[in-house]
């Protein structure tokens, strides 16, 4: 029984519908790209430290005419140790350059609230209550829990809260932004890809926090423009 439990460990894990590696954004394939890096220098870690341990298990196994063999003491090795110093910082250096890169891509649509968006920009206020989203489109139109956008145009939202904080996620799109009380924050992207994205809060907001859902319709230029102009 020991023996399948990890077999089938990785059977239920084959099922999990990972949405962050499939992005339909230009900001959420930078941040798959992020994972895609992390998860490479983590597995090559991995690799070493297993087949070391794995040489390490069969060079000093205990044998029979082994078993009263005490090795000498040695000193330290010098080479040894600034190398699995370095090697870390190495390795966290490969991760940061794309990290602060896709950070700085990011953020920076987001660091100045006072500047106006391009006119060509769909700017959508999201209002985040407990336990429902409310939209409002520049035209007045505002839907509830439902959310429409352009495929290929840049999309900017006003993020507020009325009461507690909450967290604007929408998994395949973009990157979690927290809503707070009394505050603006803004959220940027490109939508690249057509079709129903699932939306959620991502912070714990109260006893109604797994209600806090939104369906998100990527749709093409003319169907946005038609549904905008119906009440």
């Amino acid at each position: 029984m020991k023996k399948l439990f990890p077999l089938l460990t990785l059977v239920l894990l084959s099922g999990c519908n990972l949405r962050v590696l499939d992005p339909a954004s230009d900001s959420a394939e930078k941040i798959t790209d992020l994972i895609y890096v992390s998860f490479a220098i983590m597995m090559l870690v991995l690799a070493v430290v297993f087949v070391l341990f794995v040489l390490f298990i069969r060079k000093y196994k205990e044998r029979p005419e082994t078993s009263d063999y005490i090795p000498k003491e040695k000193k330290e090795n010098k080479l040894l140790e600034v190398t699995w110093t370095v090697i870390p910082f190495l390795l966290l250096a490969i991760l940061a350059v794309p990290t602060v890169k896709a950070t700085y891509d990011i953020t920076s649509k987001m660091s100045d609230l006072s500047e106006s968006e391009p006119e060509e920009a769909v700017v959508v206020d999201v209002e985040a209550k407990q336990f429902r989203w409310e939209f409002t489109y520049e035209n007045g139109k505002t839907t509830i829990n439902e959310l429409v956008l352009p495929k290929d145009q840049k999309v900017t939202f006003r993020l507020t809260s009325t009461d507690v904080i909450h967290s604007f996620w929408i998994p395949r799109l973009a990157g979690k932004m927290d809503v707070r009380p009394n505050k603006e924050n803004r959220l940027s992207f490109v939508p690249r890809v057509t079709g129903t994205f699932q939306g959620k809060c991502a912070e714990f907001c109260g006893t109604g926090h797994a209600n806090m859902r939104f369906e998100t319709k990527v749709v093409t230029q003319e169907e946005f423009e038609s549904w905008l102009a119906t009440e």
